[in-house]
């Protein structure tokens, strides 16, 4: 029998941690308190889906707002976050219906799952099948990846931090570059990341400025390279 009345809520982390993935976890845990008529407890998922499918929950409940309040600044997965990436209804429905089995087993009626684009597509499965099997559940990807290109999402939290940090590393490898330019390296290529689009690329661009003129050659994905250009460019 499924539980009625007010459900509780389950919050993962996935993938990479970001500076700022603890924040996101934040504003569920505190979002999900300031409606207590509608959610119960929120429990956290010790090292991200990994601990909904071995039943190894975190009661966030335990937690006193000055507690859940610093996760804004707290760097790293607070409540750990895994690379385990859930194979196709298809090919391991056993592993989502374990999930189900867990969340009705806690009267769980929402999902927060945290990530990138895997972690999306792992909510979209999540909510297929619960929807099949008669389990009433919102399945909810919140943001978290450095990857500014995830569908029908205007922004990613974690692309601002990797922005600033390929900036400054862009502008800290040319001070190197230019010291040592006379008798070495002239040239220094830096290679992103970004999924399928430039954002990340385009960050780098960000290191020169009006006291700082460096010469940047920025090559997107989006861009067919052009071998003879770019050599003329350099």
């Amino acid at each position: 029998m499924v539980n009625s009345g007010k459900k509780n809520a389950f919050y993962a982390q996935s993938g990479g941690v970001t500076a700022v993935i603890n924040a996101s976890a934040c504003g569920v845990i505190e979002t999900a308190r300031s409606h207590k008529d509608r959610i119960g407890k929120v429990y956290a998922g010790r090292n991200g889906i990994i601990g909904a499918l071995e039943e190894d929950l975190i009661d966030t409940g335990k937690e006193s707002a000055r507690a859940i309040a610093a996760l804004r600044h707290t760097p790293s997965g607070a409540f750990g976050s895994c690379r385990y990436k859930l194979k196709s209804l298809e090919a391991n429905k056993r592993e989502y219906e374990r999930l189900i089995e867990v969340f009705e087993a806690h009267n769980i009626g929402y999902f927060f799952y945290n990530g990138g684009g895997d972690s999306a597509d792992t909510c979209l499965k999540v909510s297929q099948l619960s929807k099949s099997m008669g389990y009433p559940l919102q399945a909810i990807h919140v943001p978290k990846t450095v990857d500014n290109d995830l569908p029908i999402t205007d922004n990613c939290p974690g692309f601002g931090s990797v922005a600033k940090y390929i900036a400054i590393s862009t502008r800290e490898a040319s001070f190197d570059v230019a010291s040592m330019a006379k008798t070495s390296t002239k040239i220094f290529v830096l290679e992103v990341m970004g999924r399928h689009a430039g954002w990340i690329a385009a960050a780098g661009g960000l290191a020169a400025s009006e006291d700082c003129d460096l010469p940047i050659v920025i090559l997107f994905p989006e861009i067919t390279f052009n071998q003879e250009a770019f050599l003329a460019r350099i």
